[in-house]
């Protein structure tokens, strides 16, 4: 095997410009792909942290039924205390869980005691809302921040919301909710700031204690609308929530069906979409890769076949086997494709690592001076090189099946 590696480098350096161009080829291809993964990938993470990590949480758990009906708000379908303690201890016992944060969700009606106008008022406790939601203060646009997020009697308020009945910081307003029976309450309440929308400027989500939200709807009991999870790993989510479905089968409702429903992100949230579609893209990337190389390996094997005829008579003619001689082309197609590969790879890290340090910045949504951070793993850097490499085999093998059964005397006649 050491003769047919040293035989097929020798080949290749024979022909060194044509070697050169293919290899050359491989390595933009490979580069080209990884860069393109790194920097999607980073970009993916960046919208899916600034998603679960600035108010949805990376998985929820609702009463049955609630998410169906989620438009409306509706009280009646919140936890009871003895549920909410249940599924509380049981998120507790689940080790991928890192915080869980209870929520009390209603809509009110938000009046600066001149004008009135609608919005989702989210109940949280501000430590365990941080916990979940590590990106809920950095939203935060003006008014009072560090310490807890709020404190009783205080509301976070939306920018549009602020903006279009010309409240600030510091002004007092009031809620106006309907509880469960039909019955009317307000309850006044201290701007501790305004909010930017994690989505874009459609956002009426206000925050209020969740105390002050139970006092507000006459609620007598402790009762949760959802739970917001944060996992340990967000890829994992899914599984994590597929797990928690089945640890909490037991916990039934009165016609003996599941009592909860767990929903990761993805089910939440429509940038979800955005999500699925970077990931096709970076296939169909891949794929064009693929393509690129098969067709380039091809070429260049397919012209060392043609070149070579009367050499290939010659060591044929002499009694090399035609294994070997297959063996001899399937070896060049084999380092061409390593060599392209590992060029290819270590220049993607360096280009990955002088974009960090570039420190480049861009938009996204609300937020301004994002900075970019390609991030390359090194299963996709794994995956992209023996994908290359294959491929690289591959389209070497039939022009040496070829080369491997012409007839010694006819090729030895070729001019």
């Amino acid at each position: 095997m050491s003769k047919v590696l040293n035989l097929a480098a020798r080949n290749l350096l024979r022909y060194r410009r044509r070697t050169a161009l293919t290899s050359l080829l491989i390595i933009i291809g490979v580069m080209a792909v990884l860069l393109f993964v790194a920097i999607t990938g980073s970009f993916k993470n960046l919208m899916v942290g600034q998603i679960t990590d600035s108010f949805v949480g990376h998985m929820q758990v609702h009463r049955r039924g609630y998410v169906a009906s989620i438009e409306s708000l509706p009280l009646n379908l919140n936890m009871p205390p003895a549920l909410a303690d249940r599924v509380r201890k049981a998120l507790s016992a689940t080790p991928a869980v890192e915080a869980v944060a209870p929520r009390v969700k209603f809509g009110a009606m938000f009046s600066n005691f001149t004008e009135t106008t609608s919005v989702r008022v989210n109940g949280i406790e501000p430590t365990e809302e941080a916990a979940v939601a590590p990106l809920l203060a950095a939203r935060q646009s003006s008014g009072k921040k560090g310490g807890p997020l709020l404190e009783r009697g205080e509301m976070l308020v939306p920018d549009l919301v602020a903006r279009g009945l010309q409240v600030k910081a510091g002004d007092t307003i009031v809620l106006v909710a309907t509880n469960r029976d039909g019955s009317v309450n307000g309850k006044t309440f201290l701007i501790r700031g305004t909010l930017e929308s994690a989505t874009g400027p459609g956002g009426r989500d206000g925050y209020v204690h969740i105390e002050d939200a139970r006092e507000l709807l006459r609620l007598q009991q402790p009762e949760i609308t959802e739970f917001a999870v944060r996992v340990r790993n967000v890829e994992n989510v899914e599984k994590v929530a597929d797990a928690f479905i089945t640890a909490t089968s037991n916990i039934q409702n009165k016609e003996g069906r599941p009592a909860i429903e767990v929903h990761p992100w993805q089910k939440l949230s429509p940038f979800a979409n955005i999500a699925s579609m970077i990931d096709v893209m970076t296939i169909s990337i891949k794929i064009m890769l693929v393509a690129i190389v098969l067709v380039a390996v091809m070429n260049v094997m397919v012209m060392a076949v043609y070149e070579r005829i009367r050499e290939i008579g010659a060591i044929s003619a002499i009694g090399t086997p035609p294994s070997r001689i297959l063996w001899l082309f399937l070896t060049e197609g084999l380092l061409m494709g390593i060599v392209g590969t590992l060029a290819g790879a270590i220049l993607s890290v360096v280009a990955i690592y002088g974009l960090r340090a570039a420190q480049l910045t861009y938009n996204f949504g609300q937020q301004q001076g994002l900075v970019l951070m390609p991030v390359l793993s090194p299963w996709d850097a794994l995956v992209v090189s023996l994908m290359v490499i294959a491929v690289s085999v591959l389209a070497s093998l039939q022009p040496a099946w070829t080369a491997s059964r012409m007839d010694p005397i006819t090729a030895l006649r070729h001019v």
